[in-house]
C-alpha cells in the first residue's frame, strides 16, 4: 500500500473533454484489461486515484497500479487495494506486500538506468520470485535496453513484455513518461 507518483501529462488519454465524473472513465479503463480488475473501486480526487477492494494477486495489484496511473491527467495513485489469494508459498490469502522499502511510491535507493529511474520493489512476494520494481521509461528507453540495465541481457526484455502486457500490445511501442513493472529474472 503506497502512494505513486506517474507523470501527469504522459498516458492514455480516456477522458472525455468536460469529463465531471473520471471515476466511471477509470473504472472502465481497468475493467478493458480483464476480470481481474473487476473487485476495485476507484475514486478521484483532482489527479490523485484511490484504488481500493480487492484483486486476486500481487501480479494484478501491481498492474492495477500501473494501468490507473498511466492515464493523461493523472499525478498519483493512492493503493489501498487487498489480495485475496495466496500467488506462492508462505503468502497468506489476503496479505499485502511489504512496502516498508516504498516512501511516497520511490524506493529511497534508486538507480538510474539510461536517463530512466526504478521506483521501487512492491514486494510481491511468492510467485513471481521476489519483488516487482516499477520503472519510468525516459526518452530513448527501449525494452532492451531496460532489461539490460535490470537482467544484464538486452534479449531478457521479453520477460519485461510480458510483464506488463495488456498494458503493453507491442514491445517497440513505450513511451517516456509511463512507469513499467519489472518482474524478477527468472
Amino acid at each position: 500500500m503506497g502512494i505513486f507518483d506517474f507523470m501527469k501529462n504522459a498516458g492514455e488519454k480516456i477522458f472525455k473533454p468536460g469529463e465531471a465524473r473520471k471515476e466511471a472513465a477509470i473504472k472502465g479503463h481497468l475493467g478493458g484489461f480483464g476480470s481481474d480488475y473487476a473487485g476495485i473501486d476507484v475514486e478521484v480526487d483532482g489527479d490523485t486515484v484511490v484504488l481500493s477492494g480487492r484483486v486476486p494477486s500481487h501480479a494484478a495489484r501491481e498492474k492495477a497500479v500501473l494501468i490507473a496511473g498511466n492515464v493523461d491527467g493523472i499525478d498519483k495513485v493512492d493503493d489501498r487495494l487487498t489480495v485475496t489469494a495466496a500467488s506462492g508459498a508462505g503468502v497468506s490469502p489476503g496479505s499485502t506486500p511489504d512496502f516498508s522499502n516504498v516512501s511516497g511510491g520511490v524506493a529511497s535507493t534508486e538507480r538510474g538506468v539510461g536517463a530512466g529511474a526504478a521506483t521501487g520493489g512492491l514486494g510481491s512476494p511468492g510467485g513471481e520470485g521476489g519483488a516487482s520494481q516499477f520503472y519510468t521509461v525516459k526518452s530513448g528507453d527501449t525494452l532492451s535496453r531496460i532489461a539490460k540495465e535490470f537482467y544484464g541481457e538486452a534479449s531478457k526484455y521479453p520477460q519485461i513484455f510480458e510483464a506488463n502486457k495488456p498494458m503493453l500490445k507491442d514491445p517497440d511501442k513505450i513511451y517516456p513518461g509511463q512507469m513499467l513493472r519489472i518482474p524478477p529474472e527468472v
